[in-house]
């Protein structure tokens, strides 16, 4: 829906319709908003945690459970090789990156099923909710960042693996950035599909789970065989975890070819997102 003025002749100060343009996107409307964004980025983060035994001691037991898993059956029964880092640093390190990449995603798309009760009853900016939602999944990506820097020290103390601190470690805020645009444009988009096709939601989950083995996540790009290097370059998600591994463990390579078409690719996706789900959120309450 669009706010605009009309004349001070009339007994209001605004009009909500559903006629505006599909290009009408008002950022600046966000800023009277900014007390509803934070209740919700608190509402989510409370709900999650909210009559738990443990509390936020999840946000670093479900890392840390999900790399010795990965440890017993990628590292011992498979046998796969993480290019000369500790598993167990490797796999954290995929495994904190990539959470935060599905979170984003999985519940931006599923914005309009979740919240439809909220939106039926009262106007306020719908794309705040997927706003929230990726503010946060970046505190509990910062937080578990914290985990993660722990476990390099400890393995930088005790198994002689060196890692580097410099100036590098300035570009991962970028390539985390690019990682939750990328998860809020492809979330936009299923969240305006799902609202006609219900079960699109399911087909989503299943497909995260997939892209996640197409991507180097849990194996190094180096790994890989070469006939299919190329075909997992088309993969965006692939140059921002080979370039995160490398600023954060110093292995791997950063190709600067792929990492621009990445950068192209997530900007493309959210521009395409918000304008579908512009489109999307003006009659999604008659089909949801």
């Amino acid at each position: 829906m669009s706010i605009s003025k009309i004349s001070e002749k009339k007994d209001w100060d605004i009009v909500v319709d559903a006629n505006a343009s599909f290009f009408t996107i008002k950022f600046k409307e966000l800023t009277h908003y900014k007390d509803l964004l934070y209740l919700l980025v608190r509402r989510d983060f409370v709900f999650i945690y909210k009559q738990t035994v443990l509390g936020p001691i999840w946000l670093f037991l479900q890392p840390m459970l999900t790399t010795l898993v990965f440890l017993f059956i990628f590292g011992r029964v498979a046998g796969m090789g993480t290019g000369g880092v500790p598993k167990p640093l490797f796999y954290l390190t995929g495994i904190i990156s990539w959470s935060f990449f599905s979170e984003s995603l999985t519940k931006t798309a599923n914005v309009f099923s979740i919240n439809a009760p909220i939106f039926g009853k009262v106007y306020f900016p719908r794309i705040i909710v997927p706003i929230s939602n990726i503010i946060g999944s970046f505190i509990r990506l910062v937080i578990q960042l914290v985990l993660l820097f722990l476990v390099m020290i400890y393995f930088n103390q005790t198994a002689g693996f060196k890692i580097e601190f410099g100036f590098g470690q300035l570009f991962l805020p970028f390539l985390f950035l690019l990682l939750g645009v990328f998860g809020l444009g492809i979330g936009l988009l299923f969240s305006a599909l799902t609202t006609k096709y219900r079960d699109l939601s399911h087909l989503l989950l299943f497909g995260v789970q997939l892209l996640m083995f197409a991507s180097p996540v849990i194996f190094p790009l180096s790994s890989t065989p070469k006939s299919l290097i190329k075909i997992m370059s088309y993969n965006p998600l692939s140059a921002i975890f080979e370039s995160i591994r490398f600023y954060l463990l110093g292995t791997g390579t950063v190709d600067s070819l792929n990492l621009l078409y990445a950068v192209v690719f997530c900007i493309t996706s959210l521009v395409l997102g918000i304008l579908v789900f512009n489109k999307a959120e003006k009659s999604f309450i008659d089909t949801i």
